[in-house]
């Protein structure tokens, strides 16, 4: 690995002095942390160092540690976190990291380990027996270890994990007798056995499952904590046996081949189908790769002075500044994150807020909770981010198993973004950077109208804010299957599991009927922005009929429900739903981000009411107005026709005089909701033949508009139908044919800025844009009439307005001679869907029958019809401004495809030096937010 270059210190004289400079070192000082953050970086990265060369295993615990927090990459976020957490002196068991090189390699060659591995693994396990006191395998004091993934990404619940590892059937005898507590060492036996046969040896857990309900049933126990320890003695024999009869082999009794198991199912489960699922969503590269951590097992099931936990530093659905978990007495941390036992809550608060009668950890333990507290202010401050914590006590001790910085939805992020600010543990700069400007469309969404009348049938947590409606499915499949169908479904299970995250990524929303608030459910939900409502106990879900029943209702798979997920109220049918109010911390954080960014935003609208949504989510102006979206109106779509299909001029000139005023008007809605915004209008651009008529009643009313016959305009349907019509008669070609179409519409956008003018409103500055432009002809040739329009309207009307005439920008001859097109057009847009299809030679309506084959080979990254193809596309994009800028200094620059809307290409347009992004109303929000993390980021990297 490179040796990493220290960050500079920056001083406040230098900071001074650069913001005389430029407006971006103005934005520097904005984006820069507190003085003490900075020295606390700035000395971090100094004395970090090269990991040693052939290093594979960094041990740490008893309050010092080979690894950093720094070194996310290379020991995965647990693993760093955790040397972290012993580094600044916080009680966490011992254990050892294998990096995710090793995961790397073990891939690259053909599974196998690096030859090192072993002997490293080797020296740093007795580093752990040391500090412990204990020996791996040893049938009088035992080490047990729990054996976990650990990506540099959080990927929650998509790896495997094994816990009690160690244990065979003599040291299980050591356990209990070393604990005093023979029950414990049995029940972690059997945990083990069924964790162990499950992960590695691929038994699967439904056989324990079912080997212990029967135990139970035929002793009439209802509980887990009511079996003894002879009950788990019988049900450990009878689980082996079960593995012997799955594998015709024994469970394994040697602790050192059950610890390289468990390693390789790791590194394995790093390529398990959840978690390449998982990866595809988050765009996680496969590359990275997972660390494993080996690590002590402390114990939260020997009695009722043991605990295990989860919890976050604040609230993760709302950004509250109050403590948020839950824990369960005389447990394990697999029984909390899997939702199998419904939880007890962490504070008195919030127990008495969700009506839970069982105690919380502050009123049964409260001298540890108030230990747990004093971590909570001590990671917080030093992370300066919330953080996800989980913990186990063992017999009144507690340990720390984990920190990292929680998953929150995307109002939690803004509020605690904010809220940090204020309390001046970050700049406004790290706030901006700490939202992930996708996740925001989780707030831009309409939610249930809480005026309407709600029939709620159960009442379950509130696990992942926002509401959802959509027909009931049982099953991960049905989900995935009914939505590829456009079917809107609610995923309701009894409780979820990592192989369901494809059908959860394909639900509006998601239902269970176990677990808790940080159950898989609501962490995976969270994540994903969907509404979630967990641990619903009313539900009994019956997978095999295809139902659920709450009491004597009965809801059958297709019928429609609701969820609202920050309520925890699941209603039947579906609820009317309302506009957000984006305002408080949304709106102070956009301030923030608006002051850092370069880049505008601009919206695609052609409609009032698209406009008006985009002016209220910030729109800068419009950046493509799409004209032929107009003319499929039902009062205007038969003149159309009769244009098209009109063999000669005077007809076609006929038709366009009854849409001329139609289009007038609206274009004066749209500039007077833009209010003396920038609005660029795209002159038709489709093929005629998209508006053609289908039906014989079509051709009825159009014969009855023209005074042709029906015969006659279905000769001249099929005279215009083309081969491919993506490359044919359309865009600036219709206005070379037919140029009357383009007059009209010139005429129509110039009466309307006179008329908004003449009216009072805010000076109208109108973009005209020629789109499929190849040549300067073709651009000099459409002008030149536009032009002869704009002086005949100014004339007439007695008043001008000023206006541009530009190209959209979507062929690759286009881009390659935009010098020479500079020479005429005032502004470029880069229209980058079309401009990616005739680039890559790949057509966006088609392409969905091999781009999944084409990502999971790995020749794209990521559809490029999503994220802008940077190494083709965006090479013509920055050859096109180039080139036009050599030729015009001031020619204005734009994307208008729907690349506009996406954070990965907002960034690239921000470095290559555009003006402005255009994308749809909903995502000018996401658009601003990326735009300003993209300034931040260049301003950081120019500094380094």
């Amino acid at each position: 690995m490179a040796k990493p270059k220290p960050k500079k210190k920056i001083a406040p004289k230098a900071k001074k002095a650069a913001k005389a400079k430029s407006r971006t070192k103005v934005k520097a000082k904005a984006a820069a942390a507190p003085k003490k953050a900075v020295k606390k970086v700035a000395k971090k990265a100094v004395k970090a160092a090269t990991p040693a060369k052939g290093k594979l295993v960094y041990s740490f615990g008893d309050g010092k540690a080979e690894g950093r927090a720094d070194m996310k990459n290379l020991l995965g976020g647990k693993g760093a976190n955790l040397a972290e957490m012993s580094n600044i002196g916080l009680p966490v068991p011992p254990g050892l990291t294998i990096t995710t090189e090793v995961c790397t390699a073990y891939y690259k060659n053909g599974k196998q380990y690096p030859k090192e591995l072993k002997g490293q693994v080797d020296a740093a396990l007795i580093k752990v027996e040391k500090l412990v006191g204990a020996k791996f395998g040893d049938a009088k004091k035992p080490l047990l270890v729990s054996v976990r993934s650990g990506a540099r990404a959080s990927m929650p619940g998509m790896m495997d994990t094994v816990l009690n590892l160690g244990l065979n059937d003599e040291t299980v005898e050591g356990l209990a007798k070393l604990s005093g507590n023979e029950r414990f060492a049995w029940d972690s036996y059997r945990r083990f056995i069924q964790m162990y046969s499950n992960v590695v040896l691929d038994v699967g857990h439904e056989h324990f499952e079912e080997l212990l309900e029967m135990h139970k049933e035929e002793h009439n126990l209802n509980l887990d904590t009511e079996l003894k320890a002879e009950d788990w003695k019988q049900i450990v024999a009878a689980y082996k046996k079960k593995v012997q009869q799955e594998l015709g082999r024994p469970f394994p009794q040697d602790v050192r081949d059950q610890l390289w198991g468990a390693i390789g199912a790791v590194f394995s489960s790093w390529m398990n189908q959840r978690a390449i699922t998982y990866r595809s969503l988050n765009n996680i590269p496969a590359s990275w790769g997972t660390a494993v951590n080996v690590q002590a097992m402390v114990f939260g099931n020997m009695g009722e002075t043991s605990c295990t936990g989860v919890a976050f530093t604040r609230d993760p659905a709302t950004g509250e500044k109050i403590y948020y978990g839950e824990y369960l007495i005389n447990a394990q941390g697999e029984d909390v994150v899997a939702g199998i036992r419904t939880p007890q809550q962490l504070t008195k608060t919030s127990r008495l807020a969700v009506g839970n009668e069982m105690p919380s950890m502050e009123e049964s333990m409260p001298a540890t909770f108030k230990q747990l507290v004093g971590v909570f202010v001590k990671l917080e401050k030093h992370y300066r981010d919330m953080q996800d914590i989980e913990f186990t006590v063992q017999q009144g001790k507690l340990w720390m198993l984990q920190t990292r910085s929680g998953k929150r939805t995307a109002k939690a992020a803004i509020k605690i973004a904010v809220d940090m600010v204020k309390e001046k543990l970050i700049s406004q700069g790290e706030a901006v950077l700490r939202v992930e400007p996708s996740s925001l469309d989780q707030l831009l969404h309409p939610t249930p109208d809480p005026k309407a009348e709600r029939k709620v049938i159960a009442k379950g947590l509130a696990a992942s804010p926002g509401a959802a409606s959509g027909k009931a499915v049982f099953l991960a499949d049905e989900a995935e299957q009914m939505a590829s169908k456009g079917e809107a479904v609610i995923l309701c299970r009894v409780e979820t599991s990592p192989e369901d995250i494809h059908g959860m990524h394909a639900a509006k929303g998601i239902l269970t009927a176990r677990g808790g608030t940080t159950s898989h459910a609501a962490v995976v939900a969270r994540g994903m922005g969907r509404p979630c409502v967990s641990g619903a106990g009313s539900i009994r879900i019956d997978y095999a009929a295809g139902k659920m029943t709450i009491g004597d209702l009965t809801v059958n798979k297709g019928d429609v429900i609701t969820i609202d997920g920050s309520t925890g109220e699941v209603i039947l049918g579906l609820m009317p739903m309302i506009e957000p109010q984006l305002s408080g911390d949304f709106g102070l954080l956009m301030t923030w981000a608006d002051k850092l960014r370069k880049l505008k935003v601009r919206t695609n609208a052609e409609t009032p009411a698209d406009a008006e949504t985009a002016v209220r989510f910030g729109c800068e102006g419009i950046g493509l107005c799409r004209t032929e979206h107009m003319f499929f109106d039902a009062d205007r779509i038969t003149a159309v026709r009769e244009m098209i299909l009109s063999p000669a001029v005077e007809g076609r000139k006929k038709a366009l005089a009854k849409i001329l005023p139609m289009q007038r008007e609206d274009f004066i809605q749209l500039f007077k909701i833009m209010a003396g915004r920038p609005v660029t209008i795209r002159l038709l651009d489709p093929p005629l033949h998209e508006f053609l008529p289908k039906t014989d009643a079509d051709f009825d009313a159009v014969a009855r508009g023209t005074g042709l016959s029906v015969a006659a305009l279905k000769e001249r349907k099929k005279a215009l139908e083309e081969t491919n019509p993506m490359l044919g008669h359309r865009g600036c070609r219709l206005g070379i044919s037919y140029p009357e179409i383009y007059e009209m519409q010139a005429r129509a956008i110039f009466e309307a800025a006179v008329a908004v003018s003449k009216a009072g409103g805010k000076p109208v500055e109108p973009e005209v844009m020629i789109p499929l432009v190849a040549t300067k002809a073709e651009i000099d040739i459409l002008k030149a009439r536009i032009d002869a329009i704009a002086g005949a309207v100014f004339k007439e009307q007695g008043k001008k307005v000023k206006y541009l005439v530009g190209t959209m920008i979507e062929l690759p001859r286009a881009a390659l001679r935009a010098a020479e097109i500079a020479e005429t057009a005032e502004f470029f847009s880069f229209g980058t869907n079309d401009l990616t299809q005739t680039t890559l030679g790949i057509s966006r309506d088609d392409s969905a029958l091999f781009m999944e084959d084409y990502l999971k080979a790995g020749i794209f990254e990521r559809d490029p019809f999503v994220t802008i193809d940077q190494a083709g596309v965006g090479e013509l994009v920055k050859i096109a401004a180039e080139r036009g800028r050599s030729v015009r200094k001031d020619i204005k620059l734009g994307i208008c495809g729907e690349h506009g809307g996406d954070p990965s290409s907002v960034r690239f347009c921000h470095n290559a030096g555009l003006d402005y992004v255009s994308c749809s109303p909903y995502r000018v929000p996401i658009a601003r937010l990326a735009a300003a993390q993209a300034a931040i980021s260049e301003e950081k990297a120019s500094e380094a």
